[in-house]
């Protein structure tokens, strides 16, 4: 029997399923579950509204972080994107940063999947590494054209704005850092 949510991910609009969802907070933990397993597109939609609900280092994300990670390498591809963009809102632990990047380079490097996972794989990675400046070289790498090729002139624009923050952010944070040791 479909639950009441399930019945709403596959019949209503998204600012219904966003009512819904702070109306009724008792749901959260059965969309979360929905969103984890393989019942399509029950579990797309259910990560997507997760995504649309949640805030930024939202505390409900913590206790599903490591069955996420584990879980994205079995979804499809926009399933993947979904479940991608709940992880962007939260900051990791070492572990679960290591084992993210890495997926996230996998995904990158697969020029045959969607462009729009392949983009928010490279947001995650371009996130882990902003905090991690000796990934800076691993970057440099992901941006050269065999990685491009397959995606279009726009979202080609977009990682180039992209590259070129990232670019920007490593050289503020270590003009920074010599000023701190200066002092």
């Amino acid at each position: 029997m479909e639950t009441e949510l399930e019945k709403l991910l596959t019949s209503s609009y998204k600012d219904g399923m966003i009512s819904f969802m702070e109306s009724h907070p008792e749901s959260f933990d059965e969309a979360f579950e929905l969103a984890l397993v393989d019942k399509q597109p029950l579990s797309w939609r259910a990560a997507w509204l997760l995504w649309s609900c949640l805030k930024e280092n939202d505390e409900r994300i913590k206790k599903y972080t490591g069955r996420i990670i584990s879980g994205i390498k079995s979804k499809n591809d926009g399933h993947q994107r979904e479940l991608l963009k709940i992880l962007l809102l939260t900051n990791l632990n070492k572990t679960n940063e290591g084992l993210l990047f890495d997926l996230c380079m996998d995904i990158w490097e697969q020029i045959n999947k969607d462009p729009s996972v392949r983009y928010t794989a490279l947001k995650m990675i371009s996130k882990i590494a902003g905090r991690h400046p000796e990934l800076k070289e691993e970057i440099k790498f992901l941006a050269r054209e065999e990685f491009r090729e397959t995606l279009s002139p726009g979202i080609k624009k977009v990682i180039d704005r992209m590259m070129d923050e990232f670019n920007n952010s490593s050289l503020k944070k270590k003009k920074t850092e010599g000023r701190r040791k200066k002092q």
